[in-house]
């Protein structure tokens, strides 16, 4: 629950400090040690989170004068848009006299608010949960916590021992009985109005974004939510997760630029890793039937409101499966995931719904190719001469790489999804399984959202000769630097050892976020974002 009190103790935006706006909290600090208290704090047992709290207002009772107790009127909190706000004031004087009693808490948190009046200070303290009011009384604290409360800023860090109860328009507080100082800022706190509103501040200053931005810690929960519910799910699918190499001596398994960095103890140059597949498929020949890594990929490529150089990538192998099982498999992640952070199946990206309900579509490449385009899909001139006019390169390239460029500047837009887009020409991937009967064709899917892709998977190609070939073929036209896979001589070997036939997916974690939180940038839900240097 955010606050919505002006208030005029709010400070100005953090670039505009000046050291003499620091003076008043330094003199603040050195009058908390001259207390005797340690103004950096220490550890604090047997605190309940803001969250929990706000769960306990139920405990709270009017006693009455007679010594009778009484529940308080259901619907103080939270009451639905457009609803009258009820009168506890009206409620407490028809109860005649007596008092709210309620149970003993202690709390910890940041000062967001505060509103001293007189011999009477109201608090607001967040944490991660949420926030509360905190009554301060010189009377009810003594004065050694009182004369603390003195030294209080926006921005501190404090404790509160004190009762859980409801003042009389109604606000859950907690009213203090002793103070404790955890933290001090020394630092004033962005101005409440007029704040982090520059993107790239609050990219560079995130503690401050996570701290006063509305839905920013919440929005980054909800990330850790879904993570945990796709481990989870994989878990109980009995996949197996593992930490592969982040430094790879050969660049493989995507199309992408990698960043090169240099060991000197074995003079080599090594690449942090660009894709997490060709490591994973050498477990499934080694005997690890159902294996995933979690982790981040590196490409050494432009930033875009969709790209991050350092992002997180899923992906799963599973023995004696294809790329129909890997789309089930999908399914289940993302429903899973939606409901950890509480969402059904429909949601809200920007100004349209979205439904996750499964099964998703699917449809052919060729098939879409053709609707968006008005082309057959093995209309190889009609589409040359369609990539000319969209300013797309074609001398000296394959017909497919073409057909490859236009499908992304004329199709995916169109796709609002999700939608599985299956079956992929086989000549623009190289770690492929061919359809029986139809070698022109991949088993590979990807899923689309909102012209977004969210997923990429394959049924995995494991004849080892047939890799070998398109690995030296490659792709024509397609440069070395960014060619779908270099040569990797151990893995082509791992390959001849047996590798069972497999389906295997990627998954853009980020995007995928992205998508379940309703955030149209890659930075607003990646915690510290490549940036420029100031």
């Amino acid at each position: 629950m955010r606050p919505t009190d002006d208030t005029s103790t709010m400070t100005e935006h953090p670039e505009n400090n000046t050291e003499s706006g620091l003076e008043p909290r330094r003199e603040k600090l050195a009058r908390i040690s001259e207390m005797g208290v340690d103004p950096w704090g220490g550890r604090f047992d047997d605190r309940s989170s803001i969250g929990e709290l706000r769960g306990r207002a139920g405990e709270i009772r009017f006693r009455s004068e007679g010594g009778d107790e009484r529940e308080l009127p259901a619907g103080l909190d939270g009451l639905g848009e457009g609803a009258a706000p009820f009168d506890f004031r009206a409620w407490l004087s028809e109860q005649g006299k007596g008092e709210l009693t309620g149970p003993q808490v202690r709390a910890a948190g940041r000062i967001i608010l505060q509103r001293p009046t007189g011999k009477l200070v109201f608090l607001n303290i967040r944490d991660q949960t949420g926030d509360i009011q905190v009554f301060v009384g010189q009377k009810q604290v003594g004065e050694s916590s009182w004369a603390l409360a003195d030294c209080f800023d926006l921005g501190d860090i404090v404790g509160v021992d004190g009762r859980l109860g409801r003042t009389k328009t109604g606000e859950l507080t907690i009213f203090a009985e002793r103070l404790h100082m955890l933290c001090k800022s020394l630092e004033p706190p962005p101005e409440k109005y007029h704040g982090l509103k520059d993107p790239e501040l609050r990219q560079r200053m995130r503690y401050l974004d996570l701290t006063y931005g509305e839905g920013v810690l919440e929005r980054f929960l909800d990330r850790t939510r879904i993570v945990q519910s796709i481990r989870q799910t994989l878990s109980e699918q009995d996949f197996c997760e593992i930490e592969g190499p982040t430094l790879h001596s050969i660049a493989g398994g995507a199309a992408a630029r990698p960043f090169v960095t240099h060991h000197n103890a074995l003079d080599i140059n090594l690449f942090m890793r660009i894709a997490l597949e060709l490591h994973l498929k050498r477990l499934l020949v080694g005997g690890m039937e159902r294996v995933y890594e979690l982790g981040r990929v590196y490409r050494n490529e432009g930033i875009s409101p969709r790209h991050n150089p350092e992002f997180t990538m899923l992906e799963v192998y599973e023995a004696y499966g294809n790329y129909e099982t890997m789309m089930d498999l999908t399914e289940r992640i993302i429903t899973g995931a939606l409901a950890a952070i509480g969402r059904g199946p429909k949601l809200q990206w920007g100004d349209v719904e979205i439904d996750f309900s499964a099964p998703f579509a699917r449809k052919s490449y060729n098939d879409l190719f053709s609707e968006q385009t008005g082309l057959a899909a093995d209309d190889v001139t009609g589409i040359a001469q369609l990539a000319a006019k969209l300013g797309i390169e074609t001398a000296g390239r394959h017909p497919d790489v073409i057909k490859s460029d236009v499908f992304e500047e004329k199709v995916e837009d169109a796709l609002t999804g999700p939608i599985f887009v299956v079956d992929y020409p086989s000549s623009i991937c190289p770690l492929t399984k061919r359809k029986a009967g139809h070698p022109e064709i991949a088993e590979r899917f990807e899923l689309f959202v909102q012209g977004m892709e969210l997923a990429n998977a394959y049924t995995e190609l494991n004849d080892p000769d047939l890799q070998e070939e398109l690995f030296r073929t490659q792709l024509a036209g397609v440069s070395d630097e960014g060619s779908m896979a270099r040569m990797d001589n151990d893995f082509i070997r791992a390959l001849r050892h047996g590798m069972p036939p497999a389906g295997g997916l990627g998954i853009g974690i980020d995007r995928l976020v992205m998508l379940l939180t309703n955030t149209q940038t890659i930075r607003d839900i990646i915690l510290f974002p490549l940036l420029r240097p100031q």
